[in-house]
């Protein structure tokens, strides 16, 4: 009986290798790092910030497409306005410009 158990001993120390590419895809760039000589710390900070900057950076780019769409909006109601309101001189020199359209 004692040899057995050496053996069930023996074969539960032996390491799991487990490659790059069959890692799930969160603990890759854990082994990528850790791989590279970082510290645990660097990589709970890539692993944590990561996600977190991507985020930060789609709020910001959601919060400029909606200025965006408002500065087109505005402009076009100054032009529209300016167009309708101003003076014959106003709108002949807008229509020559492409800004305005001819009344129809």
């Amino acid at each position: 009986m004692p040899e057995q158990q050496a053996t069930v001993a023996q074969t539960a120390t032996v390491p799991q290798v487990v490659h790059i590419h069959e890692a799930p895809p969160d603990r890759t760039l854990q082994r990528v790092a850790l791989g590279a000589g970082m510290g645990a710390g660097a990589v709970a900070a890539a692993v944590y910030f990561g996600p977190l900057l991507v985020a930060a950076m789609a709020s910001i780019a959601a919060s400029l497409a909606v200025l965006a769409v408002m500065v087109a909006v505005c402009a076009w109601a100054i032009v529209s306005v300016v167009g309708a309101v101003g003076s014959n001189r106003t709108a002949r020199a807008a229509r020559r410009r492409g800004l305005l359209r001819r009344r129809t």
